[in-house]
Formats: structure tokens, sequence, C-alpha cells
């Protein structure tokens, strides 16, 4: 006997509208859409129903597994609990972030990153997880032992993305030393002097080793079919490079012209959606909402707080003139589904996979109520 779902008197954001009416869920796929009130099934009320949100760059696991300085949590019980905070934040498809190239700053090894990724493989297996994960590697090209740590990862089929990116001083995010310095100096306690020796050998770090891994792990991605990003890209001349290494993803575009030439070359722009909730980027740069303004948004990414994904996207719609709910949800949900090559989810539509969240809105946030991962209920 196939199993079904009924959700009943819900308003249904679909691709280009919202309608009230019930969905029928058969055997994990969307089965039927219909408007109207239905008979029996679960009513909702009127509370919001969206498509499960598809999350490509989250780098909330660590915390978890180093949650205070020298503090190893069990990487299972790490996986898990970052996993149940995704979940509830109506998140269903996660591409969890793990860093590919250490140097001072990095607070874990590549070998526990490997370990991470291991939990999560585990975990995975075992079917302990309410949202279907796969893998994001964060290669920090400047770091001498970027492409030694990429091999950890080299046969790893849930590896689905990999950003190219150099957080050096002097580069992209951070071109304003005095910003890299009010992030990095404090984080690592540096005295003056120790600061400036450390920032001339990152600097050679980048100038010796961003250009040749970033080419290398650009050829290794497209011969295995992993999705490629650039990071903080800031100039038209770091969007032709993009271009030229076969990236699909802009993430974190600095500044307003570096979106808009990745908008005209046909790559997907990402941003983080605690830039929207705080109305600007905590290290100075480009505004998410004024991407927004501009058409030139595509997707948004949680980044550190899981939460904040599904919040702007609500915010989004109540609060900017251009953009629709069934626009702000595609932000989330069809647009990140279809950057990374998931063509069954994203969208309530018959013969989609039933990921599914229900949502009611109290004063102004949204409120995750319920959430299904192919028809079943995980949260």
């Amino acid at each position: 006997m196939s199993a079904e779902l009924i959700l009943n008197n819900a308003k249904i954001v679909l691709e280009n509208e919202v309608i009230t009416g019930s969905v029928l869920v058969r055997d994990g796929k969307i089965a039927d859409i219909a408007e109207g009130t239905a008979s029996g099934g679960e009513d909702f009320g009127g509370d919001y129903l969206i498509p499960g949100l598809v999350e490509l760059h989250t780098d909330h696991l660590e915390g978890h597994y180093l949650p205070r300085p020298r503090v190893r949590w069990n990487p299972i019980a790490a996986v898990l609990a970052h996993d149940a905070q995704i979940a509830t934040s109506g998140i269903t498809t996660v591409l969890d972030a793990l860093r590919v190239g250490m140097d001072e700053d990095a607070d874990l090894s590549a070998p526990e990153m490997r370990k991470l990724g291991d939990a999560i493989e585990n975990s995975v297996h075992e079917g302990r997880l309410r949202a279907d994960h796969y893998l994001h590697l964060r290669c920090e090209v400047s770091a001498p032992d970027c492409l030694e740590s990429f091999q950890l990862f080299e046969n790893d089929s849930r590896v689905r993305l990999a950003s190219l990116m150099d957080h050096a001083p002097g580069q992209r995010q951070f071109v304003d030393l005095e910003t890299y310095a009010y992030y990095y100096q404090r984080k690592l306690k540096l005295s003056d002097r120790d600061f400036e020796l450390y920032c001339e050998k990152r600097m050679g770090e980048s100038a010796q080793y961003s250009g040749p891994q970033r080419e290398a792990l650009a050829e290794k991605c497209r011969a295995r079919g992993i999705v490629l990003a650039s990071h903080d890209d800031a100039t038209q001349a770091h969007v032709d490079e993009a271009i030229e290494q076969g990236i699909h993803v802009a993430e974190f575009p600095t500044t307003l012209q570096a979106a808009a030439a990745s908008k005209r070359a046909g790559l997907a722009v990402l941003m983080g959606a605690p830039n929207v909730v705080r109305g600007g980027s905590h290290s100075g740069n480009v505004s998410a909402r004024e991407l927004v303004e501009h058409g030139y948004l595509d997707i948004l990414s949680s980044d550190y707080i899981p939460f904040s994904l599904i919040q702007s996207t609500f915010m989004l719609s109540e609060t900017a003139d251009s953009i629709s709910l069934p626009d702000s949800v595609r932000l989330v949900t069809k647009n990140p589904a279809e950057a990374v090559g998931f063509d069954d989810r994203g969208v309530i539509e018959i013969g989609k996979r039933a990921d599914l969240v229900r949502v009611r809105v109290d004063e102004h946030i949204p409120v995750v109520r319920t959430v299904w991962r192919e028809g079943r209920r995980v949260v």
C-alpha cells in the first residue's frame, strides 16, 4: 500500500505564485496540488507551505565539533547537533562546508576535516540524519597544504561543490588591511609587530600558491564533475578569471561591480542571509539587499547562522518592493538546487520530492512548525 499524506488549507508557495489549497504526497513525492479546501489530512489553518530549503554554504558544523578552544566534541554527536539545527531551520538539503587548506588561523587540521566528513557519511549511511547532507569543500588556495588536503576528499562521492578562496591580507574580502587587522589580529592575539610579520608571511604564501593551486583545483573539479564556486570576487579581473576556470557560482561578491559582471556572465550570484537580516555585510562589503534591488542576486546561504536562511526569505518579501514571496523563496530553494545539479527538489510541483516546510509568521519572524523530507516528517 502506498503511503499518502494530505496537507490541507495551506498558503502554498509555488514557483511563481501563492495559492490556498492542498498538496497530496504519495511515496515521498508530490502527487497532486489543488486549489480550495480538501477533506481530511493535516489542516494548516492558513500557514504557509514552502519547499524545503537548500543550503549550499554553511560552516556551522565546525562550531559543534570545536565548541571551545582546545575542546573537541565527538564528531558524530557534533554532526547530529548540527543536523538538528539545520532541519529545524527548514533546511532539508545541506552542503556542509569543510575547509581544505590550513594556515595559522585555522583551528582544525586537515585530518579533522576528513574525520567530520567521515562522521557525515557514516550518519547518512546509518539513517541518523533529518536533512539530506552533502559536502562543500572550502579550498583556501593560499595555504601551502591546500592540494594535499584536497586529496583526502579526492574520491568522496558526496562532494558537490568546491569554492576557491583566498583570505590572505590584501586579497578580495580583505583588500582593506585595517578590516583584516580588526578581524585577525584580535582573533590571533598578536602584537603589532607579530601581526605585521604574520601578514607578510600570508601575503607571500598567497603570491606563491594561490595561482597554481587555483588552476590545479579547478582542473580536478571539472574532471570529477564538482561544481566550482569563486569566493569574494571584487573586480572584473576576478570575474574574468572565474569564467576562464569554469566557475558556475559566485559566492559573496564584495562589490556591486563584481556582482553585476558575474550576473552578466551567467554565474549564479550567492550572498549571505545574515547580510540580509543585518542590513549589510559584517566586513563592510556590498549589501545583499542592494543586489536584490539591482536584480543581481540568485541564491542566499545561511553561512554562519542556519535560521537566517528562512528569516531572510520572509524579511525580503516584506521589505523589498522588487521581490515577492515566491521570488524570495526561489533564492533558497529552486535556485540553489539547480546550481548544484539537483533537479528533483526545490519547488512544489507534481513529481518532485516532497521536501516541505510548514511555516507560520509571528511578529514578522517565520516559525518553522513542521518539516518533511521525501514525505517523512523529520521535525
